[in-house]
């Protein structure tokens, strides 16, 4: 290790040290404990309607105080950002769900189900709501409080005898709903004879690992699969102990319903489940009750949140029994993301902490490549022709393309409402990913190397029908022509030639320049000459050209980029390459042609004199310093780029 690389791994020790503390500093939980009557006089008096809560407004809380909605009122929950990209749809009809449960609709009254396809991150939605009500039942905020020793965590507010809830509700504002559970009210009556004032109470933190207000519920073999698993069942070991079945003392509180009260319940696969487990989970989420023998209904709040993919469900809709069943159920599809940029974020965030990644290259295009590949196979069916491919996909990007409005590419993409429930998982293009890396010689990973590698995938997957495994193969296809090869070969234009990005404005200038005088039927003035002449129109499509506008569309164009530079002057802003994607695509191409033979000749040498090989070393030096790429990728891009242009 060398001095300076130490000094750097000291300074993130020290950075991650002040974190810690800083994270335990504003995380430092109030321990609290007490009598009933210490918990009314020193707690309920200042906070009665946070000690009320259910668990939905707790869950909605938890999301506000997360950040979700922000202050502008947009559901782009800040709990999901650095975790789930490209799905905000869904993410905000499931912050409409908590924010209407919380407000006493009938929607919480409802199972949450997430239904889409494997990988498309439904656990780790749940996860992290999970992980967000742990972080916040340690805030003031949070703080959440139950009967010490209750196996449901259940709220002290289940003390106030019935005949003095409505005085409550009058002195607090809030109502008290729910029953002692039997251990409970057999203990109030046992150590405490019937004196609930001194019955103890304790702040309660939520904890997965400690079955703290999270349950979590993965499906066995239906065949084998026990009830008791979610409600519990007699601990035959205590029986003896206490003589009676019937005694509270004698149940097993082990239940996942049980360890989610005050909290939320989390239902893996849950389709795969015996009916009487849905008709338990729809019972309580209905009622906010389950019954078990030998004891009255037991009063439980929780939210649950169930998952299933696709497959279960479209079985679980075939049998006409299940109707009552599904008209329980809030349902929110989570599709696979149809933006290449979110997708590529997502195989970031998934190779982010893995060690083989981190000691391996990946070329600037390697994951957007491959991401695209992902969005063509989630498209519809009957989406056969290349250019409608590809405009789709950019459009779904959120890229500008000819002759389309935003507000269109919405509508096309809620008509399309199936898109993106079935294709390929990004798990599947990691498992390439991993397989490319392993393969190679060097630790670099190209572009086209990760393509090769999905079509290896592809036709040695048994699963797939001949036919699909055709059409994914055209889809990588696509991927190589319509994306790979126009991003690499503006990369090299770039390297090469230094001034590109004044080139490029300056040629941006002079377009709008020509194009103003052309729509405003005026003279330019020649900037050489100073003498005025005709606008230019033989420049003007030699530009249009490079991105295929008509000579038939060419005017609405031109009018369209007018509009944008208008509004970018209005505004206050300077008109750049990046204020118009299809103009910004003409200028390079328009560029790049200019000096088509200037790029072979200095990359296609095959014994390259020693000027020629110093600027292919200038070029591949720019392209590792400003874009990205490694010495590898660099040497074969540039290759790549020479063998794109011999074939043109």
């Amino acid at each position: 290790m060398t001095k300076s690389s130490g000094i750097n791994h000291l300074e993130r020790h020290q950075h991650f040290l002040k974190s810690l503390v800083e994270f335990s500093h504003d995380h430092r939980a109030v321990q609290w404990s007490g009598t009933f009557t210490e918990f009314v006089e020193k707690i309920l008096a200042n906070e009665p309607r946070a000690v009320a809560r259910n668990s939905h407004e707790y869950i909605w809380d938890m999301m506000r105080w997360q950040g979700c909605p922000d202050e502008q009122g947009s559901f782009r929950c800040k709990l999901f950002e650095d975790e789930l990209f490209g799905i905000d749809d869904p993410l905000a009809r499931l912050v409409d769900y908590f924010k209407a449960a919380s407000s006493g609709a009938e929607v919480g009254r409802r199972l949450l189900l997430l239904l889409g396809p494997p990988s498309g991150g439904k656990s780790t939605l749940v996860i992290l709501l999970k992980r967000g009500l742990e972080e916040y039942s340690h805030t003031e905020a949070g703080a959440i409080y139950g009967i010490q020793g209750c196996p449901v965590h259940e709220s002290p507010l289940h003390l106030v005898p019935h005949t003095l809830r409505p005085s409550f509700r009058e002195t607090y504002g809030v109502e008290i709903t729910g029953e002692l559970c039997p251990f409970c009210a057999s203990r109030l009556t046992r150590e405490f004879a019937g004196d609930f004032m001194q019955m103890p109470v304790q702040r309660i933190f939520v904890s997965e690992a400690g079955r703290v207000a999270v349950g979590t519920y993965a499906p066995h073999d239906p065949s084998t699969a026990d009830i008791a698993d979610l409600v519990g069942s007699v601990d035959l070991s205590k029986v003896s102990e206490y003589g009676d079945e019937g005694d509270p003392r004698a149940w097993s509180w082990s239940g996942a319903v049980y360890a989610a009260s005050r909290g939320l319940l989390e239902m893996i696969e849950i389709l795969k489940v015996k009916r009487e487990f849905l008709y338990l989970l729809l019972t309580l989420t209905q009622e906010k009750n389950v019954k078990v023998s030998r004891f009255p209904l037991i009063y439980l709040d929780e939210t649950i949140i169930a998952h299933t993919n696709l497959a279960e469900f479209r079985k679980f809709l075939q049998e006409a029994e299940n109707e009552a069943l599904l008209d329980r159920m809030v349902i929110i599809q989570i599709p696979y993301t149809l933006s290449y940029i979110d997708e590529a974020r997502i195989y970031r965030k998934l190779t982010s902490s893995t060690q083989a990644f981190k000691e391996v290259h990946l070329d600037p295009h390697v994951l957007r490549v491959a991401a695209v590949f992902s969005i063509l196979t989630r498209l519809g069916e009957n989406e056969d022709k290349e250019a409608e491919l590809t405009k789709k996909v950019r459009l779904y990007a959120g890229e500008d393309v000819e002759g389309m409005s935003r507000a269109e590419a919405e509508k096309i993409r809620e008509s399309k409402s199936d898109e993106g429930l079935a294709g390929v998982s990004p798990r599947f293009v990691i498992n390439a990913i991993s397989n490319a890396i392993i393969q190679s010689d060097v630790r670099s990973l190209t572009s086209m190397d990760v393509l090769l590698e999905l079509k290896d995938a592809i036709e040695s997957d048994a699963r797939m029908e001949p036919k699909k495994k055709r059409k994914w193969v055209d889809f990588l296809v696509i991927a190589r022509k319509d994306f790979y090869n126009r991003w690499v070969k503006e990369d090299v234009h770039k390297a090469l030639f230094v001034s590109f990005e004044q080139e490029a404005q300056d040629l941006l200038d002079k377009y709008l320049d020509e194009v103003e005088a052309m729509l405003d039927n005026r003279q330019v003035r020649d900037p050489i000459t100073n003498e005025e002449r005709k606008p230019d129109e033989r420049f003007l499509r030699s530009v249009e050209e490079q991105v295929k506008v008509s000579e038939s569309g060419k005017q609405s164009f031109r009018q369209e980029v007018v509009r944008k530079a208008m509004g970018a002057y209005k505004r206050g802003e300077k008109f750049t390459l990046d204020s118009h994607a299809q103009l910004h695509d003409a200028v390079a191409h328009y560029l790049f042609e200019q000096r088509r033979d200037v790029l072979r000749l200095v990359s296609s040498a095959a014994r390259p004199d020693e000027e020629t090989r110093q600027k292919i070393s200038v070029v591949e030096k720019r392209l590792v310093d400003e874009y990205g790429y490694d010495e590898h990728s660099a040497r074969e891009a540039l290759n790549y780029v020479t063998t794109l242009l011999a074939q043109e």
